[in-house]
C-alpha cells in the first residue's frame, strides 16, 4: 500500500486500544489532552495523500545509531530491532517514514528538557530515521535504553522503552508510539504503558525476541512490527 493505493475506508478501533487519558502522576498527558472532543471535519484527497513523496522532504538513512563514526561506539547493550509497517489487513506499508528516539544506555535523553545527573554518552545522539522498503520492513541498530525514574509524585519509573513515530503516505497520517522489550519488571509498573486497557493491545507494544543467528554476533535481535489502524492496531503511546 502506498499513497496511490489508499483502501476506502478503515475500521474503527475497538475499545480499549487506545490509551486511557490523562494518566495520573504523568503532566505531560494533562497538557496534551484536549479537554473538549476534537473538531471533525472531512480529510479531502490532497490531505490524505499529500505531500507527495514525504520521504524526500526528511531525509532517511540513519539506521545505525550505536556506531557514531569509526571507533565511536556508544555504551550499552548492541540490539537490533526490526520489523514491518503494515495496514489492518496485514498489508504492508511501502515508503513510510519511520522515525525513532531513546534514552541512552543511563536513561538519560540527548536533549535540552533532560536534565537528569544521569551521565550522557557522547557517542550516543539516541535518534534515527529510515524509509520502509517494498514489504514494508524497517530496522535500526541501537543499543537497550535504561529505565529512568519520573519527576512526579508517586515514585514510579518508566522502563526501558523507544519511541518510534510513523508517517506515511502523509503527515497527516501519523502514529506515535512506544516499544517495550519482554520480562522487563518495570513494564507492569509503569503507568503509560497499562494506560492501555486491553491486554491483547499492551502486549502488541511488547518486541519478541529473535535468534542471534539471524542479527549476527554482538547484537541482540527484536521484531516489532507496527499496525497503523483497525482491529490490530498498535497503541498510541505518546
Amino acid at each position: 500500500m502506498d499513497g496511490a493505493t489508499l483502501p476506502d475506508r478503515f475500521d474503527h478501533w475497538p475499545a480499549g486500544i487506545q490509551p486511557a487519558v490523562p494518566i495520573e502522576g504523568y503532566a505531560n498527558t494533562f497538557s496534551h489532552t484536549p479537554a473538549q472532543p476534537a473538531i471533525r471535519r472531512p480529510a479531502l484527497r490532497t490531505e490524505v495523500t499529500g505531500p507527495v513523496a514525504l520521504w524526500r522532504k526528511l531525509p532517511c538513512g540513519d539506521d545505525n545509531l550505536a556506531v557514531a563514526g569509526p571507533g565511536r561506539l556508544a555504551m550499552g547493550q548492541l540490539i537490533h530491532i526490526a520489523g514491518r509497517i503494515l495496514d489492518e489487513d496485514a498489508r504492508p506499508v511501502r515508503g513510510a517514514v519511520v522515525e525513532l528516539w531513546q534514552a541512552n544506555a543511563a536513561g538519560r535523553y540527548f536533549h535540552a528538557n533532560d536534565t537528569r545527573d544521569a551521565p550522557l554518552d557522547p557517542n550516543f545522539i539516541g535518534n534515527g530515521r529510515i524509509r520502509t522498503d517494498d514489504e514494508g520492513r524497517y530496522g535500526f541498530f541501537t543499543i537497550r535504553p535504561g529505565a529512568y525514574p519520573v519527576p512526579a509524585p508517586g515514585a514510579w519509573w518508566r522502563p526501558p522503552h523507544v519511541h518510534f513515530s510513523v508517517l506515511g503516505p502523509a503527515t497527516l497520517s501519523r502514529l506515535v508510539t512506544q516499544m517495550y522489550f519482554p520480562g522487563d519488571p518495570l513494564n507492569p509498573l509503569d503507568r503509560i504503558f497499562m494506560s492501555v486497557p486491553d491486554a491483547a493491545a499492551r502486549d502488541r507494544l511488547i518486541a519478541r525476541p529473535i535468534p542471534p543467528v539471524e542479527v549476527g554476533l554482538g547484537w541482540l535481535g527484536y521484531a516489532h512490527d507496527i499496525v497503523l489502524r483497525g482491529r490490530a492496531a498498535t497503541p498510541v503511546q505518546a
